[in-house]
């Protein structure tokens, strides 16, 4: 499983902090064991229920955020870098993990990947949090987690946590809007 996790995640190399890449690469491998998917689903689900025949494919929108993450924090260095610090690990190791409770909201019928019961109950950012904290993942990329989607509305967003939540947007938006 773990070198399944690799390899649909290239990008945990970009953690520079080893024993951060080695949790976040731990907080994946146990949601596969507690989810019915398995790492070739994420190459064929659609990465949201929430746009009818959606033609982007889980692992596509979640790679393309993590990208857009870095980035854009990158940017943010550069340019504003004296006035705002930005841990780039958080940044990438949050948007890595943002989506993995969605795991968590599936089950298998008749062979089809279906939304879970579970989903209307405990959303991805709450069982993310849990996989993650689990795998002793610090607070602070957590917080990324827990506050990526609209459930963190109400607390105050870290830097990291603004960076993935408008990265998830910018490649979710366009989707829900339709077709132009």
């Amino acid at each position: 499983m773990r070198e399944d996790v690799r390899r649909l995640w290239p990008e945990l190399e970009w953690i520079r902090d080893a024993g951060l890449r080695e949790k976040v690469l731990e907080t994946w491998v146990r949601a596969f064991h507690q989810s019915p998917l398995k790492p070739d689903d994420l190459e064929e689900i659609p990465f949201t229920q929430l746009v009818p025949e959606c033609p982007a494919t889980f692992l596509e929108h979640k790679r393309c955020v993590v990208h857009i993450a870095r980035r854009a924090a990158e940017a943010m260095q550069q340019f504003l870098g004296s006035a705002l610090a930005v841990d780039m690990d958080a940044v990438v190791a949050g948007a890595i993990l943002a989506d993995v409770g969605l795991l968590l909201e599936y089950e298998k019928a008749d062979g089809e990947a279906r939304p879970s019961r579970r989903r209307s109950a405990l959303r991805h950012p709450f069982t993310g949090v849990a996989l993650a904290m689990e795998a002793g993942v610090p607070e602070a990329v957590c917080h990324v987690i827990a506050a990526h989607s609209s459930e963190g509305d109400l607390v105050n967003r870290s830097i990291e946590a603004t960076i993935v939540r408008h990265a998830g947007l910018m490649s979710f938006l366009p989707f829900k809007s339709g077709p132009r």
